[in-house]
């Protein structure tokens, strides 16, 4: 893998072998095939800019699958994330990944003010891009801590907003009636149609995968199984 400098693009060689049947219908592999991915509009953080920055997003040639992180602190560690996005794309999931990284992800949402966590006034919330951006792709992952009343209201609050089929990724333990609880639409689980509060679908949950920490080839063949099974359900 190698970033170009001079045009903010990020050149990854892929096993032709496990490379989708569309990029088949547009180059001859040779060997490997090139994936160019579209890196973010600002610079990393951290020693060596290994931190992506808040409110940034990272977009391959397709819309997807999307993988959503917290915003970066001391508190919270997007490094989840990032390491989901290329176990996908080094595992030979034949679809696109992009990267979201959200301004406003801290906290808890402004409609969920009894939970612990809303003392510290920081308040999670979506802008109108990040909707969007979200929209657009067919599958988005989420990753939201370990802390699980937090996981659920974010969860609702991006599904609310946002009509698309999820996988849940967490440290703590949740379920489908967790979120259903809360008025989320599940694929096992449904809340009572007056009850309701989401456009989006939490399809999947992958949880024990530890915030900070290289997820386990286990729970990595947890979400590839689930991203692959997803979208060939929608193909």
């Amino acid at each position: 893998m190698r970033t170009n400098q001079s045009s903010g693009l990020l050149i990854q060689a892929v096993n032709p072998s496990r490379q989708s049947s569309r990029e088949y219908d547009k180059i001859m592999p040779i060997g490997r095939v090139t994936q160019v991915v579209d890196c973010r509009e600002a610079m990393g953080m951290g020693k060596g800019g290994g931190i992506a920055q808040r409110g940034t997003i990272s977009e391959c040639r397709y819309p997807d699958v999307i993988v959503v992180g917290m915003s970066p602190g001391r508190r919270h560690v997007t490094k989840p994330v990032c390491d989901i996005t290329s176990g996908l794309r080094q595992q030979g999931v034949e679809y696109s990944i992009s990267t979201l990284v959200l301004n406003a992800g801290s906290g808890v949402p402004p409609d969920a003010p009894k939970i612990g966590g809303s003392v510290l006034g920081a308040y999670f919330g979506l802008t109108q891009k990040e909707i969007v951006q979200i929209e657009k792709h067919k599958v988005a992952i989420l990753h939201h801590g370990n802390v699980r009343s937090h996981v659920v209201h974010k969860v609702r609050f991006i599904l609310s907003a946002c009509d698309v089929k999820a996988i849940v990724v967490s440290q703590s333990p949740v379920d489908y009636e967790d979120f259903a609880k809360e008025g989320v639409k599940t694929s096992v689980v449904m809340p009572p149609e007056d009850k309701i509060r989401t456009k989006g679908t939490v399809m999947s949950i992958v949880s024990g995968v530890t915030r900070g920490q290289t997820p386990t080839r286990e729970k990595m063949a947890e979400v590839i199984s689930s991203v692959s099974k997803l979208l060939k359900k929608k193909e």
